[in-house]
């Protein structure tokens, strides 16, 4: 499974920083929120879920990474970095790792990632703003559409009825990426298909109908770019 855009050309030369390349297993932990953080990945094969998990078990899903994506969620320069999110192993797969204080010195001396590589930490940070924003503004029904959107993103395979999407999820992943439970998704979804929006077949979702969840969420027409779960 590939992200549909990869890295951006100019943050290749972090290729250049690799020190080593790891095993990922599946439902393993990459790395831990609170854990102090030395080193960053670029996912080369298999697919990471970023949560942040609360002490009672509860956990909201903010992103999927695969193929070329760039993750850490650490602060830079920081003299003890600690990881901000927790990185759960959805698919195994390899990790190229770089030490944190290689990326630092690179980052010092060449001007030209600098810069991309601030664009994408921005990017990433409107990503999360325009996901709060629905989990604030549309509760949870708004969520769970705002992400079934992102998903078909995405992961949206164009077919004669719609959108196939091509990554299997369980209600309970749907859930965490919307910061409810299960038995509220299961009851939004159900009503989904009784309006003949979206149908399901072997945990493969189908969208009939994107425009019926853009329109219900106020759909804000944000780039591809932005409204994406990966």
């Amino acid at each position: 499974m590939q992200s549909v855009t990869e890295m951006p050309v100019t943050l290749t030369q972090l290729f250049d920083t690799v020190h080593h390349i790891k095993k990922i297993e599946k439902g393993t932990f990459l790395f831990q929120e609170g854990v102090a953080a030395n080193e960053l990945f670029i996912v080369q094969s298999g697919v990471i879920q970023l949560s942040k998990i609360i002490p009672d078990g509860r956990e909201l899903t903010l992103r999927m990474c695969s193929k070329g994506d760039l993750i850490g969620e650490l602060d830079l320069f920081s003299p003890s970095p600690k990881y901000l999110l927790s990185a759960r192993v959805a698919e195994s797969g390899t990790v190229a790792v770089i030490m944190k204080d290689v990326l630092e010195e690179k980052l010092a001396k060449n001007q030209e990632l600098s810069l991309e590589f601030m664009k994408w930490m921005s990017l990433q940070y409107r990503k999360t703003q325009t996901k709060f924003r629905d989990l604030v503004l549309h509760g949870k029904k708004g969520a769970l559409y705002s992400t079934l959107i992102r998903i078909t993103n995405s992961y949206g395979v164009k077919m004669s009825r719609g959108f196939l999407i091509s990554m299997p999820l369980t209600n309970q992943e749907l859930a965490n990426f919307c910061g409810t439970s299960r038995e509220v998704v299961n009851r939004l979804l159900s009503e989904l298909r009784k309006l003949g929006i979206i149908s399901i077949d072997k945990s493969q979702i189908t969208i009939h109908d994107l425009e019926y969840l853009k329109q219900e969420i106020d759909c804000e027409e944000c780039s591809i770019e932005i409204c994406k779960i990966d």
